[in-house]
């Protein structure tokens, strides 16, 4: 089985200040992590946070500066950039063309979830998947 899911650019909602899609809900896709395609404007900056889980990020196109914690570094498309819990971050576009990277997070009770799921083989089958 195979199943693609099309980025849809005309429905992008607000998170963090970054304009984005989520990867969940979805019931084809049984996963231990959750995730977002995010889109930055030209001169845009999202909002500075923090959470409890942990984040990795891919540069897809442009360029853009990650800070964490007050350290700056250049993020361009194919870099990937490690997030642990608890840093404040945000990025930020200072370019001429949109920036775009894909955000994945997990957490523990995420993984647990997952176990649990692949315990019970009935859950396990895409067919049997409740949204988040």
């Amino acid at each position: 089985m195979i199943e693609i899911r099309r980025l849809d650019r005309a429905n992008l909602t607000e998170a963090y200040g970054v304009a984005s899609e989520r990867l969940l809900p979805w019931a084809a896709l049984n996963a231990p992590f959750e995730g977002a395609w995010c889109v930055l404007r030209p001169g845009d900056v999202s909002s500075a946070h923090a959470h409890h889980e942990y984040e990795l990020f891919i540069a897809m196109a442009g360029r853009a500066t990650l800070e964490v914690d007050g350290e700056e570094r250049e993020f361009v498309a194919g870099d990937l950039a490690h997030l642990i819990p608890g840093t404040t971050h945000h990025v930020r576009n200072s370019g001429d063309t949109d920036f775009e990277w894909y955000a994945i997070w997990w957490d523990t009770d995420m993984s647990a979830t997952f176990v649990a799921r692949h315990a019970d083989p009935a859950l396990a089958d895409p067919e049997n998947a409740v949204a988040p």
